[in-house]
């Protein structure tokens, strides 16, 4: 039997027993026998398992004592090691106490020593800085330029050791010299070199001018052999193509130096110790010494069209300078500097001048554009086509302006941009509100003579007038969702300027330990040249970061929203005109004056029918559910934006139960107050009220409340007062003190008085 299963962690005594049975194919009455069997077994095994523990533990119960004496000896060593050591400590502290003397001598005769040493070495290089100073024009008449370099090695050397000397500036001064006349003998040796790129000549050459502290010389040597033939090509290239715009050729050009980086480097990497920084260096002082300078070529290429043709060349030169970064990526392996950055800075430069004048480009640029866009007509219907156009211009050029900040500026330009889009959509708000403007007094709503046509005659300028606003709305919705778009180009763009970190298999490679960033991709004309726009740069980036910039077109949003109350002014004006100037007649009415029969007199108040005047407007009235019916019928989310944000004359009371948020009660619900109040002040002007006349005059209001009813729409209360009292007998308007207001109880006196007096 295998008791090692008893041992496992998981062991399961079910699947134990299942496993000792499912191994045995005896018959099933034979079962109980094994069971039996294997029970015997394990009971022999506890006790043979009891056995082995209490022999063990009889045998460490033994063992115990010899453990407590072992450890005791333990410690008394222990003691007595610790007893030792203080003992060599002692020992050790009197040693240098008796010896302190002793150590202080050697250590003067240490330092008399070592200066007797630097003087010997001085006296010995003093003399042969003299015996070297003998022979050097021997060794230059020689013309051998390794023993020259060998020379002035020695001559180097030795005069690190003078620096005591009184003459020592005089020595340093002489040897110059000599440097100067070693590097002019190899002058013409070193443009050859570097013209045919003979590698082991330049090996040669690095080497004499490291070892006698001139490789920047060197180096100068090589910028001005490469550099004199790039700007060759320059010239060559201008004067081909003098005829032809800067954007067609200005490419090649930088082809050229692409090809010539990648040539140079693989070259200088064999030669140089740094071959990064020296083909950079090169790169950057051929920018910077072009003749004619790439910004008197830009100066003539830019007198027509500015903005769009900068946008062309500036395009031109970031893919030059992204191949750049990449060809610079690939070879890394350079050491710390800044020279990527004057490289950088070289690129740019020519724009920079332009890029500071931004902001007057881009808002020139964008008012011209928008003066092209027409919006005015004196025809309602033609205005109405031409100012729903214009939203969705407006918008083009808004976007192109953002595409053009961030290709232009790579998104510094922000602060500029925000202000030339202010400009734009402002001036687009005013250039509306002249629209609607010229529509007011084209349709006839300045005029005050009478209305031509009947009342509700022609429905079309309403209609028209509607789509205006839903052109508002349109234009609010466009306006929220471009600032939102805006606010996402910029912060995805404008964020690398204050955070974001390159790859370590990238640019920083080259840079490691200068900057973790990427000059390429964080250039920024603004720190430099203008530190005010730079802190505002970095104040609306930071505000994109906390609010999203959803505040960043603030001021023209309410522009937007004035231009949309004045379009529904302009629409209420249209719809409640001839109400306005129906309702002004009534005071000038003769029937007011008349006198009733006597019969009539008696006749109950439901007796009288009300005037064609006001059964007209109660039609009117009416009728505008229907004319509203195709804005209401479908979704128009820009109609109902337009009302959300416009408010229409005769607002209702706050809290009023007739506030609503569907189109048709909103307009229903305006048009009716503005009835009832214009009616009411239209009667108050009656001079004189006959008996009669109050009786039919009771009876049109009651007709117009009915019809306001009828359309859910519940009488004011200005009119109901002046229907309670032309029905109540004036020796009872004492009693409406407090309820009525008096300059309604007076007016509505003193003209029923001055006929029933």
């Amino acid at each position: 039997m295998d008791f090692s299963k008893f041992l496992d962690d998981n062991f399961d005594v079910k699947e134990w027993v299942n496993g000792a049975f499912r191994t045995q194919k005896d018959l099933p009455e034979q079962k109980d026998a094994h069971a039996a069997t294997l029970v015997m077994k394990l009971q022999l095994f506890i006790q043979e398992v009891n056995n082995s523990l209490e022999e063990t533990s009889q045998g460490a119960l033994q063992s115990l004592p010899r453990v407590l004496r072992e450890v005791e000896a333990v410690r008394q060593e222990a003691s007595f090691l610790k007893e030792q050591m203080q003992l060599v400590k002692e020992d050790i502290k009197k040693v240098e106490e008796d010896t302190s003397q002793s150590m202080k001598m050697l250590l003067d005769i240490d330092a008399i020593k070592s200066r007797m040493k630097a003087a010997s070495d001085a006296l010995q290089e003093a003399d042969n800085w003299t015996t070297l100073m003998a022979d050097v024009d021997e060794v230059f008449q020689s013309k051998d330029i390794q023993a020259i370099a060998d020379k002035l090695m020695a001559m180097q050397h030795s005069l690190s050791m003078l620096a005591h000397c009184g003459d020592y500036e005089e020595r340093c001064q002489h040897l110059e010299t000599l440097k100067n006349r070693l590097e002019a003998m190899l002058s013409p040796q070193l443009v050859s070199a570097f013209n045919t790129h003979s590698l082991e000549s330049t090996q040669q050459y690095v080497k004499i001018f490291s070892d006698i502290d001139r490789l920047p010389q060197l180096y100068n040597y090589y910028y001005k052999c490469h550099k004199t033939s790039l700007l060759q090509q320059w010239q060559t290239l201008q004067e081909q193509n003098a005829d032809k715009p800067l954007a067609e050729w200005l490419a090649s050009f930088y082809d050229t130096l692409v090809a010539t980086w990648h040539k140079e480097v693989k070259w200088c990497e064999q030669v140089f110790p740094e071959s990064i920084r020296v083909v950079s260096e090169m790169l950057t002082q051929t920018l910077s010494s072009l003749q004619p300078s790439l910004p008197a070529c830009m100066d003539t290429a830019l007198e027509d069209n500015t903005l769009i043709n900068l946008i062309d060349l500036r395009q031109i030169t970031t893919r030059f300078a992204k191949t750049l970064e990449t060809a610079i990526s690939s070879t890394a392996g350079s050491t710390p500097g800044t020279y990527i950055e004057d490289l950088v800075n070289a690129i740019h430069a020519p724009y920079v001048p332009y890029l500071l004048q931004y902001g007057k480009l881009e808002e020139e640029y964008l008012l011209q554009e928008l003066g092209a866009i027409s919006m005015e007509k004196r025809d309602l219907i033609d205005c109405t086509q031409l100012l729903a156009d214009s939203v969705n211009k407006l918008f083009r050029l808004a976007n192109e302006a953002v595409d053009r900040c961030i290709n232009l500026t790579d998104a510094c330009g922000v602060a500029a941009l925000l202000t030339a889009l202010t400009t734009l959509i402002s001036n687009y708000c005013k250039k509306f509100d002249s629209a609607l403007n010229m529509l007011h007094a084209a349709c006839g709503l300045d005029s005050m003579a009478s209305p031509e046509g009947e009342l509700g005659e022609d429905w079309s300028k309403f209609q028209h007038a509607l789509k205006i606003i839903q052109t508002c709305g349109e234009l609010l919705l466009q306006g929220e969702e471009f600032e939102l778009q805006l606010s996402s180009s910029l912060l995805n763009r404008a964020s690398c300027h204050l955070d974001e970190v390159f790859s370590p298999t990238s640019i920083t490679s080259i840079t490691s330990g200068h900057t973790a960033n990427n000059p390429f991709q964080e250039y920024n004309y603004l720190v430099k040249e203008d530190p005010v726009q730079h802190a505002a740069f970095i104040d609306i980036i930071n505000k994109l970061k906390q609010d999203g910039g959803s505040s960043l077109l603030q001021d023209v949003m309410m522009e937007m929203s004035k231009v949309n109350e004045h379009a529904h002014k302009f629409t209420f004006t249209i719809v409640f005109y001839h109400l306005a100037r129906q309702l002004a007649q009534i005071s000038n009415m003769e029937i007011w004056q008349t006198e009733g029969d006597m019969l009539s007199a008696d006749l109950p108040m439901f007796s009288l029918s009300p005037l064609e005047y006001i059964t007209k407007i109660g039609q009117y009235v009416m009728t505008l559910p229907q004319q509203l019916e195709p804005f209401t019928t479908q979704e128009n989310p820009a109609l109902e934006k337009a009302l959300q944000v416009g408010k229409l004359p005769y607002p209702p009371e706050e809290g009023s139960e007739e506030e609503s948020d569907h189109l048709a009660d909103h307009w229903l619900g305006a048009v009716a107050r503005g009835t009832m109040h214009t009616y009411s002040e239209a009667i108050l002007r009656i001079p004189e009220l006959t008996q009669h006349a109050a009786r039919q005059l009771a009876t049109d209001i009651d007709y117009l409340c009915n019809v306001f009813d009828a359309l859910g729409i519940n009488a004011s209360k200005p009119l109901k007062d002046v229907e309670t009292l032309i029905k109540l007998p004036l020796s009872q308007y004492g009693e409406t003190k407090g309820k009525i207001p008096d300059r309604v109880v007076h007016a509505i006196g003193t003209m029923r008085s001055a006929k029933e007096k």
